[in-house]
C-alpha cells in the first residue's frame, strides 16, 4: 500500500469554488491569498502523505472573520480547513478535495488573564510559548508541552499532551470552555470560566480533539498552575529499555507524582550527542523532573533514586538551577532534528501509539526487536509517564522496498498498541495518516463519531477526509 492510498478521496466542487473565491477576495481583501507558496505552505503536513493544496487562504482577524468565511463556505458547499501553525505530523492540513484555508495565526490576542481563579482565555492562534511569556510575572504557567510552539487552538483540535502530561493532563483536561464556529457559520460556547459543571453534554470535550472535522475553534478558555516552588531535574543511563521502561512502571505504580519522565533510546541518544554536542552515555536513558516544596521534591527524588537503582540506573545527573536543567533537556527538545540527523538526505515519519502503563516495556522491547529485524533506522522517544512513545523511522522515498517495509512496520506498531489495550495515537491525533487504524480500536464505536459528523456537518465541509470516513 502505498502512503498516498491513506488519503480519502473528497469530491472537489468546482462550481462552488468559483462562486466563493471572488467573494472572499472581497470581503477580505489581501488577507485572502491565492498565490502558489501560500496555498502550499497551507498544505505541508511533517507527515509522509503528499501535500493537497486548498484553493486559497483566509487570514482571520477575529471570531466574526472565520463565520463570514464559513457561511459562504456552507452556502456554496466548499471544504474548509482550519490551520493554525502547520506543525501537525497525520495531515491534518491537507484539503483532499480543495477548498478554502482558514488561518489563524494572526488571532494572536491574550484576551484576559484571571490569576485569582487560575484561568486565562486567550484566541486560538495563540501559542503556548507566547502566553507563558505573558504571564510569567503572575507566577502561574501553562504546563501542556507538545515540543513544538504549536497554537493553543490547534493543540486543543488535537488535543495535544506532551512532556508535562504525566502530572498536569492533556489539553482534554485543561480546557474549560471553548468558543467554535460551526459548520453552517454559527457561532457557539461551549462552557464558562467554573471550574465543573454538570449542565448537559459536555461539547467542550466533544471539541477537544475534533481536529477541525465539527467546527473552527476561535477562542478558549484554559487552566492555569501556579509555578511550583521547586524543580529537580535528572538524568539517568539504564542496561536496556526494559530497565528503563520497567523503572517508569514502578515509579508510577509508587505514586511518585512525577512532572515529567522522557525515555530516549540509545540510537537517539547517539543522535543527540552528535547534534547537540553532548557526550551522554549511549545507552536507554531517562529524564526525569519533579515539582513542588523543597521538601516534597526531596522526597521524591530519593524514593525515585531507590527504585531506579533496583533495576540498574546509573550515572545519575540532578539539576536544580534552571540553566542546568535547560542542558539537560536539550537532549528532548533536540530529539526530532537530532534523530533526522541520522541518516541525512532520507525522510523522516514520526510516529507514536500509548499502552497502559503497565503493557510499556513490553510494547517499546518488541518494537525496538520488530526495527532490528526490518533493517531500519527508527530511534524511539516517549512520555512514558503515560505509556506514550514515538518513533521516528527514517527511509529513502525513492526505494519501492524501504518504503514498504516502513509502512509494515507503523501498521504492526499500531496494532500491537492497540491490542495491548492502548491508542494507534496518544497525541498526534488522527488527521488522515491514522483513519485506517480507527476501526480496530473502537469497532462500532466509529459508526457513533461518524453519525455525530454527519449530524453537525450534513454537508461534509468540515476538514472532510480526517478521522471518520463519510461517503458524499
Amino acid at each position: 500500500m502505498s502512503l498516498a492510498a491513506l488519503q480519502v478521496p473528497v469530491q472537489r466542487n468546482d462550481a462552488g469554488l468559483a462562486a466563493v473565491m471572488p467573494k472572499l477576495s472581497e470581503l477580505f481583501g489581501d488577507r485572502f491569498q491565492t498565490s502558489q507558496a501560500i496555498r502550499e505552505q497551507h498544505g505541508h503536513t511533517t507527515s509522509w502523505l503528499p501535500n493537497q493544496l486548498p484553493d486559497g487562504v483566509v487570514f482571520a482577524l477575529s471570531t466574526d472573520d472565520v463565520a463570514s468565511a464559513v457561511r459562504l463556505c456552507h452556502e456554496h458547499r466548499v471544504p474548509i480547513i482550519p490551520f493554525g501553525t502547520g506543525s501537525s505530523l497525520e495531515g491534518h492540513v491537507n484539503a483532499p478535495g480543495g477548498g478554502i484555508s482558514v488561518d489563524l495565526s494572526q488571532m494572536n490576542q491574550i484576551v484576559a488573564v484571571h490569576p485569582e481563579d487560575l484561568d486565562c482565555v486567550v484566541q486560538a492562534g495563540v501559542t503556548r510559548k507566547q502566553l507563558n511569556d505573558y504571564i510569567r510575572d503572575t507566577g502561574l504557567f501553562f504546563p501542556i508541552d507538545p515540543g513544538a510552539d504549536a497554537s493553543l487552538g490547534g493543540m486543543a483540535a488535537t488535543r495535544a499532551s506532551g512532556t508535562n502530561a504525566v502530572r498536569y493532563g492533556t489539553m482534554k483536561d485543561a480546557v474549560l470552555a471553548l468558543t467554535v464556529v460551526m459548520p453552517d457559520g454559527s457561532v457557539i460556547k461551549t462552557g464558562g470560566r467554573a471550574k465543573k459543571s454538570s449542565a448537559g453534554y459536555d461539547l467542550t470535550r466533544l471539541m477537544v480533539g475534533s481536529e477541525g472535522t465539527l467546527g473552527i475553534i476561535t477562542e478558549l478558555t484554559l487552566k492555569l498552575f501556579g509555578v511550583p516552588e521547586a524543580v529537580s531535574a535528572a538524568i539517568c543511563h539504564y542496561p536496556d529499555v526494559a530497565s528503563a521502561c520497567n523503572t517508569v512502571i514502578n515509579a508510577i505504580q509508587c505514586g511518585i507524582p512525577v512532572a515529567r519522565i522522557e525515555l530516549l533510546d540509545e540510537l537517539q541518544v547517539k543522535a543527540v550527542n552528535s547534534y547537540s554536542k553532548l557526550s551522554l552515555k549511549e545507552a536507554p536513558t531517562l529524564l526525569v523532573e519533579f515539582h513542588g516544596s523543597e521538601s516534597s521534591v526531596k522526597e521524591q527524588v530519593e524514593l525515585f533514586a531507590s527504585i531506579s537503582e533496583e533495576f540498574g540506573g546509573s550515572d545519575f545527573e540532578w539539576a536544580t538551577r534552571p540553566e542546568d536543567r535547560t542542558r539537560l533537556w536539550a537532549a528532548r527538545h533536540d530529539a526530532y532534528w537530532a534523530g533526522q540527523s541520522l541518516q541525512p538526505g532520507k525522510r523522516s515519519l514520526s510516529t507514536d501509539v500509548c499502552v497502559p502503563i503497565s503493557r510499556l516495556a513490553d510494547c517499546v522491547v518488541a518494537t525496538q526487536e520488530d526495527i532490528q529485524t526490518t533493517g531500519l533506522t527508527a530511534p524511539i522517544v516517549g512520555h512514558v509517564g503515560d505509556g506514550n512513545f514515538h518513533v521516528l523511522v527514517l527511509a529513502d522515498d525513492t526505494d519501492a522496498d524501504e518504503l514498504e517495509r516502513v509502512e509494515a512496520f507503523i501498521e504492526r506498531l499500531n496494532y500491537r498498541a492497540i491490542e495491548m489495550g492502548g491508542t494507534c495515537t496518544g497525541e498526534h491525533g488522527v488527521g488522515q495518516g491514522k483513519m485506517k487504524y480507527m476501526a480496530r480500536e473502537h469497532g462500532p464505536a466509529l459508526a457513533v463519531m461518524a453519525s455525530i459528523k454527519r449530524s453537525l456537518d450534513p454537508l461534509n465541509i468540515m476538514n472532510p477526509g480526517k478521522i471518520v470516513r463519510i461517503d458524499e
